[in-house]
């Protein structure tokens, strides 16, 4: 790679198909998204990433409150009683938990648990917030961080504290509370097709994968770029069960307690990583414009014997033009870098869009714009910028969801006997076959393959076939992958 001054640039990024893992935390560096803190497997979120994630949380945020969703915010730390309450929950996470023990030098009279997930301590609260029917359904959110003492930490996909929201919900019915997880089920799946441009496939997980104490547990789930799955998000129908628990109970209108059902429903920054890793390539960061902190970068090409203010002037009408329509804009006129190294500076942060305007293209009353996605270069007129740009950003957006879209149709294969299953998960494939239902089963394939089931997809029909592993009835397929 050169710059303007033909001087090589040395690209420091791993190619993906030399170490793909090596290739995603170059990318991370080279973008300035984040880097490993002084503590071990937990990270530093740069501006750059930081910004990334206030979109999700602009938007996310702005969805969640439309269906009448409240924000509210609840302690860190938690009593450890309160974990032990729900049998199923406690041992799901016992391994994860951090406790805290010691206040300065004097041991706590009760341990208390640096919060893994917030739904003890949410739900003794809410025992005492409802009282009748007319209190429900209780529709709360909250952006939080959490900690989950992980052993194998990698940044975004699996740190030891990440940043996520945490959606809990109270309902008179259990028809009610399954309605609500699958409607937060579909915003994820909408915001991840329709803003991060990362197709996905949603489905109901197993009962050994499902999160633990749910009833049932939904899930959307999608292929990175080395054909291994990836949990985007997930919302859980948990029954009465915590409501048993935390007694959350309610008099309905014939005047009888009953115990209310729930909800729970997250997204945390792993959906950075799913971006990092569904469109970006050897040069670096690719971001869908929708998710881009700066969708267009304009850069002035001035040569030294040229008037600056000139070219400036011309630069800046375009920004204003561009920002005033509502696209996100920035000039780079940093005089310490060549046009080459702005550039190649950008790349590296994926802004889906840079615009090149020097002299000539002043002269023409055309400007280049370079999309990230593919490199192609387009002459837009000045006149009537607003609109050309605008219309590419579209372009360049369901470009990368249609690339996504066309990996997960091309690596996802039928099989019906052990040898090609087996193949086929080798070789980083999504692979829907039956499977009897059985948790022996789909244990034993786990350890043989590596694989294990993503979700029994919505989308699959009832089809009477025998399981790919133990030969046994089935009746239906279910998506197998590697994962994340």
């Amino acid at each position: 790679m050169k710059n303007n001054d033909e001087k090589e640039v040395q690209n420091p990024i791993t190619k993906r198909d030399e170490d793909f893992s090596e290739w995603y935390h170059d990318v991370i560096k080279e973008a300035g998204l984040a880097e490993y803190s002084p503590v071990k497997g937990c990270m530093v979120i740069l501006p750059h990433g930081y910004a990334i994630w206030e979109i999700i949380q602009k938007v996310l945020d702005d969805k969640f409150k439309a269906t009448g969703v409240e924000n509210a915010y609840f302690p860190l730390f938690i009593p450890e009683k309160f974990l032990t309450k729900e049998k199923d929950h406690v041992e799901g996470f016992a391994p994860e938990v951090a406790v805290v023990t010691h206040a300065g030098d004097k041991e706590l009279e009760e341990k208390l648990v640096v919060r893994p997930t917030s739904e003890t301590i949410m739900y003794d609260t809410f025992s005492r917030w409802i009282r009748s029917y007319r209190d429900l359904p209780l529709l709360i959110n909250q952006w939080a961080n959490v900690v989950r003492w992980e052993m194998r930490t990698r940044m975004f996909l699996r740190t030891t504290e990440f940043l996520w929201q945490e959606g809990h919900t109270v309902h008179s019915t259990q028809e009610e509370a399954d309605e609500r997880a699958r409607m937060m089920l579909d915003i994820y799946r909408d915001f991840s097709e329709n803003f991060m441009a990362i197709p996905v496939i949603t489905g109901v997980k197993t009962e050994s994968e499902k999160f633990a104490g749910a009833l049932r547990t939904y899930t959307c789930e999608t292929m990175m770029q080395d054909g291994k799955a990836l949990q985007y998000a997930t919302s859980h129908n948990l029954g009465d069960n915590f409501a048993k628990a935390f007694d959350i109970t309610f008099l309905d209108e014939n005047n009888e307690t009953k115990h209310a059902w729930q909800t729970s429903w997250g997204l945390s920054t792993r959906s950075i990583g799913a971006l990092i890793m569904s469109h970006s390539d050897d040069s670096g960061l690719v971001l869908p414009p929708k998710m881009a902190p700066i969708q267009v970068v304009i850069v002035p090409v001035i040569p030294k014997e040229w008037d600056k203010d000139m070219v400036m002037e011309e630069v800046k009408s375009v920004y204003d033009l561009l920002s005033d329509y509502g696209i996100r804009a920035k000039i780079d006129d940093r005089d310490f870098l060549s046009v080459g190294e702005k550039y190649y500076h950008w790349e590296r942060k994926g802004v889906p869009l840079r615009i090149e305007i020097g002299p000539k293209d002043i002269a023409n009353g055309k400007f280049v714009a370079v999309r990230r996605d593919n490199g192609d270069k387009n002459r837009i007129d000045f006149s009537g910028a607003d609109e050309s740009v605008k219309k590419l950003l579209s372009e360049i957006q369901d470009t990368l969801l249609k690339n996504a879209q066309d990996r997960i149709k091309e690596n996802t294969i039928f099989v019906d006997n052990w040898d090609e299953f087996e193949k086929a998960i080798e070789s980083n494939k999504f692979v829907m076959a039956h499977w009897d239902g059985t948790k022996e089963t789909e244990d034993e394939i786990k350890e043989k393959t590596g694989a294990t089931i993503r979700c029994v997809p919505f989308s699959v029909e009832e089809e009477k076939g025998k399981c790919v592993y133990s030969g046994k009835e089935s009746g239906t397929r279910v998506l197998f992958a590697k994962a994340y």
